[in-house]
């Protein structure tokens, strides 16, 4: 299986299942000298471990990273930094039902169909737990980018809309609600309406906003390699991601061209930033802001029609687990994948620079 790498020079691959000993991963790239904050490591683990409240994934794991390699006396050496986070908390017996049939948009059916075998247990590596690894990833690599800050918050759950921008939220209320939503009227009705999914054994999906605040003007490469084109890849490699905007996004289709333009300041900033700070494919030194869709969890606690190994139809019944709504376990992840992004890209500038 390829693809368990993300990055050019700060880079991480991961390993392992979702019912195997443990995760982890490998991240090589990390500069030298850097004193990592292992609190605050594991503090982004718990954000989004599982069992952290009762919206979410009852499964009970400590999450506790543990690093192998690449620190001496509290700082990054510069070699690979190998960590793993063990689970402890598997019910296997739970998957035993699909060992021989398929969930409906789950990747049991093309991980058979593609490599002839695979571990039904918790969807193996397809499993969403993978996701882990990133976070302890990403937290490094928020260290390195220090005066870079990186927020996450969920604006949307269903047809429940935040009505506000980014710039109109104190984001400092993100982490006061098991939502993860800034505004506490909008995150209660969320968190109510969550709830009553969770009761009717079904899941819904929503939007996760990030801001990057304090980046600096040159990240990026034109043409393959822009900064939002890279950004997009993060996202939509992250479990039941659906959709990707920057900036103005979609909403923009509706302006002319002469409202749509960013108008200059004397010193290089811009009156208005609709561009969500990146201008051929570059960062621009204004806020960088992104929304992703997640699409409603795919196992339901309810009876199902599929398929088994041997295309017959069967009846089945949702079991395990599982989270009715997966944004807001999903905000530490998406502020870890935009960090592994920007840190790529800062040694990258460097590079150049030499």
């Amino acid at each position: 299986m390829a693809g368990n790498t993300f990055g050019n020079l700060f880079k991480v691959s991961t390993f392992g299942e979702s019912h195997g000993k443990a995760i982890g991963g490998v991240i090589d790239g990390c500069p030298a000298g850097i004193e990592l904050d292992v609190a605050a490591i594991q503090n982004e683990l718990d954000r989004r471990k599982p069992g952290q409240s009762a919206i979410v994934t009852q499964r009970k794991e400590p999450d506790e990273v543990e690093f192998f390699s690449g620190l001496f006396e509290g700082k990054t050496t510069g070699t690979p930094i190998g960590f793993a986070i063990h689970n402890t908390n598997q019910k296997s017996h739970d998957y035993t039902h699909i060992k021989d049939s398929y969930r409906p948009s789950h990747a049991d059916y093309v991980y058979d169909q593609k490599y002839g075998f695979r571990d039904y247990r918790g969807g193996g590596r397809s499993s969403a737990r993978e996701t882990a690894s990133r976070v302890v990833a990403g937290a490094i690599a928020k260290q390195f980018l220090q005066g870079i800050e990186i927020n996450a918050f969920v604006s949307q759950v269903g047809n429940m809309r935040l009505d506000k921008s980014y710039n109109e939220l104190d984001l400092s209320l993100t982490e006061s609600n098991p939502v993860r939503c800034p505004d506490p009227e909008t995150a209660a009705k969320m968190e109510s309406y969550i709830k009553e999914v969770r009761k009717e054994g079904d899941t819904i999906g929503g939007v996760i906003t990030c801001v990057a605040k304090n980046v600096p003007v040159g990240l990026g490469e034109p043409v393959f390699d822009k900064l939002h084109a890279e950004l997009g890849k993060a996202m939509l490699s992250i479990n039941a991601v659906k959709g990707f905007e920057y900036g103005s996004g979609f909403e923009g289709v509706k302006m002319k061209g002469s409202d749509h333009n960013d108008k200059f300041n004397s010193d290089g900033t811009t009156q208005t930033n609709y561009s969500g700070g990146i201008q051929g494919g570059i960062s621009n030194g204004m806020d960088i802001y992104f929304n992703i869709a997640f699409k409603p969890v795919a196992t339901v606690i309810q009876g199902y029609e599929t398929i088994d190994k041997e295309g017959n139809k069967v009846q089945a019944q949702g079991k395990g687990r599982h989270d009715p709504c997966v944004v807001p376990r999903a905000v530490p992840i998406v502020e870890a994948m935009t960090a592994l992004v920007l840190a790529d890209y800062m040694l990258l500038n460097r590079t150049i620079k030499k």
